[in-house]
C-alpha cells in the first residue's frame, strides 16, 4: 500500500513554522518603517511617502489604505466601477474577490494605514506559517528557503501574496502527503484549492492543467486508475477534477457578480487594460519599448503590441511545457504535474507584462519542494534582491532628480538576471525530481506508462 511523503518529519516542520515566524515578524518591522504617527487627516503617515524609495519599506497593503475606499470601510465591488480612464471607484480592487475581501477585512478597525497594516499582517501570518509547515513536511530542511530567506522579509506584508501561496502549495500538499486516499478524491480537494488559489491571485488556475494531465494519465506510474477504469486512461476522473475547480470559481464569484456586475468586472478590466510601463519591472518595458523607438504613436502601438503578444506567448508557454511533460510521462510513466506547473508559472512570470517584485514568493515552493541546482537557486535570489530593493532607490532618485544611472544598471541586472534564470528554470524544473523522491528516479522511467500496481488499484 502506498505511504505519504515523510521528506521532512514533524519536529523539522515545527523548527521551519517557528523560524518562519521571526521571519515575517522581521517583514513586519521592515514594512512598518514607514507606518506611524504623525498621520494626515486621511490617515496616511506622513513618513510613507517621505521613506517607502529611500529606505525600500514601500508595500501596496499601506498605499492602498488610500484610493480604494478601503479607509471608508466599504464592502468591496458592489458598489463600485472603473471610469473611463481607468480610475477604480466605489471600494472596487484590482485583484480577484477574495483579496478583495482579505483587504476589507484588514481595514475594519483601522483608522489610518499604520493600523491597516498592522491588521493585514495579522490576517497573512497564518498563511505564511502553514505554508512553512507543509513545505517543512514534504521537503525537510530545504523549506528554510521559503521560512528564513530575504524574499519574506521583503515580500511577506508587500502585498497580499501569502493566502495564494498557501492555496497552491496547499494543493500540492493534498495530493502528495495523503497517498493513501484515491487520487481521484485528493485531486478534487487539490482542484478546490486552486480554484481558491485563483480568486486569490490568478496564477494557480492554471496549474489544474497538469493537475487534469496527473489524474487523466493514473496517477504516479499510472498505479492509481480506479478499479472500474478500463484501459490506460481515466478521462472521467480528469473531468471531475475540472469541474469541481469550476464550480469552486463560480460559486465565489457569482454572488458578486449578481450584486454588483460592474464593480465586479471592473477589476478584471482594470488588470486587462493596464500598461507595461516602468513600474512593472517586465522584459516589455526594459527591454521591447525600444524596438518602438521612433515609430508613428510610439505608446499605442507598444500597448497593443504588448497587449497581443503577451498573453499569446504565455499560452506557448504553458503548450510547450505540458507537451514537454507529456514527453517525460512517455519514458517515466507519471505526469509530473508539479514539475510542469513549476514551469508553467516561469512562463507566465517572464511574459506576463506585469512582473512585482513580490511574485519571487509564488516561485519559492517549486525551488523548495523539486530538486534545483542551489548554484540557481543563489543565482535567482541574488537578481531578485537587486530588483526588490533597488527598483525603490532607483524611483527615489529619478524623483529627487539625483543621478539614477547606477540604480538603472542594478534595476536591469534584476530584471534580465531574473529573465535568464526563468528561462532556464522553466527547462530544469521539467527535468526535476520532487525532493521527497530519491535521486535515483531522475535517471529513468519506473514502470511502462499505464502500469498497474495490483494491491495500489485494490486500496483506490
Amino acid at each position: 500500500m502506498r505511504t505519504r511523503a515523510q521528506a521532512g518529519t514533524p519536529a523539522v516542520a515545527v523548527i521551519v513554522t517557528l523560524l518562519c515566524g521571526l521571519t515575517l515578524a522581521l517583514g513586519y518591522l521592515n514594512k512598518a518603517r514607514c507606518a506611524g504617527a504623525p498621520f494626515a487627516e486621511n490617515g496616511r503617515s506622513l513618513a510613507f511617502d517621505r521613506l517607502k524609495d529611500s529606505n525600500f519599506c514601500y508595500s501596496d497593503i499601506q498605499f492602498l489604505w488610500l484610493g480604494r475606499d478601503i479607509d471608508n470601510h466599504v464592502f468591496p465591488y458592489l458598489s463600485g466601477g472603473i471610469t473611463p480612464d481607468g480610475l477604480l471607484t466605489g471600494g472596487t480592487v484590482e485583484y480577484p474577490v477574495l483579496s478583495g475581501l482579505l483587504m476589507w477585512l484588514g481595514g475594519i478597525g483601522a483608522h489610518n494605514d499604520a493600523e491597516f497594516l498592522l491588521n493585514s499582517a495579522l490576517i497573512l501570518v497564518p498563511f505564511g506559517l502553514a505554508t512553512a509547515w507543509m513545505l517543512g513536511r514534504l521537503a525537510g530542511w530545504p523549506a528554510l528557503l521559503w521560512a528564513a530567506a530575504p524574499p519574506l522579509v521583503l515580500y511577506a506584508f508587500h502585498n497580499w501574496e501569502l493566502p495564494v501561496v498557501a492555496a497552491a502549495t496547499a494543493a500540492i500538499f493534498v495530493v502528495v502527503y495523503f497517498q493513501r486516499i484515491p487520487l481521484r478524491t485528493r485531486a478534487i480537494g487539490a482542484a478546490v484549492l486552486l480554484a481558491i488559489g485563483l480568486c486569490l491571485k490568478i496564477y494557480p488556475g492554471a496549474f489544474m492543467l497538469p493537475l487534469m494531465a496527473f489524474v487523466f494519465t493514473g496517477g504516479t506510474d499510472g498505479s492509481e486508475l480506479p478499479a472500474s477504469v478500463r484501459g490506460r486512461f481515466d478521462p472521467k476522473g480528469a473531468l471531475m477534477v475540472a469541474a469541481a475547480a469550476a464550480g469552486t470559481v463560480i460559486a465565489i464569484n457569482l454572488p458578486f457578480a449578481i450584486a454588483g456586475y460592474p464593480g465586479w468586472l471592473a477589476s478584471f478590466t482594470f488588470q486587462s487594460a493596464r500598461q507595461a510601463d516602468i513600474t512593472t519591472n517586465s522584459i516589455w518595458y526594459w527591454g521591447v519599448l525600444r524596438l518602438f523607438d521612433g515609430v508613428e504613436g510610439q505608446d499605442s502601438a507598444y500597448a497593443t503590441f504588448v497587449g497581443v503578444a503577451s498573453p499569446l506567448l504565455i499560452a506557448a508557454s504553458f503548450a510547450l511545457a505540458l507537451w514537454l511533460g507529456w514527453g517525460r510521462y512517455r519514458r517515466e510513466g507519471s505526469f509530473p504535474w508539479i514539475a510542469v506547473s513549476a514551469a508553467m508559472l516561469c512562463g507566465f512570470m517572464l511574459l506576463h507584462k506585469v512582473h512585482s517584485p513580490q511574485y519571487t514568493l509564488w516561485l519559492i515552493p517549486f525551488l523548495v519542494l523539486l530538486r534545483v541546482p542551489w548554484a540557481l537557486i543563489g543565482g535567482y535570489l541574488l537578481a531578485d534582491l537587486a530588483m526588490g530593493i533597488g527598483v525603490f532607490r532607483y524611483f527615489y532618485e529619478l524623483a529627487t532628480g539625483s543621478d539614477a544611472a547606477v540604480m538603472e544598471f542594478v534595476v536591469q541586472f534584476g530584471v534580465w538576471g531574473r529573465a535568464a534564470l526563468l528561462v532556464v528554470l522553466f527547462f530544469v524544473f521539467l527535468r526535476a525530481c520532487p525532493r521527497w523522491e530519491g535521486r535515483g528516479s531522475e535517471a529513468g522511467p519506473r514502470h511502462a506508462p499505464g502500469h498497474r500496481d495490483p494491491a495500489l488499484t485494490a486500496a483506490s
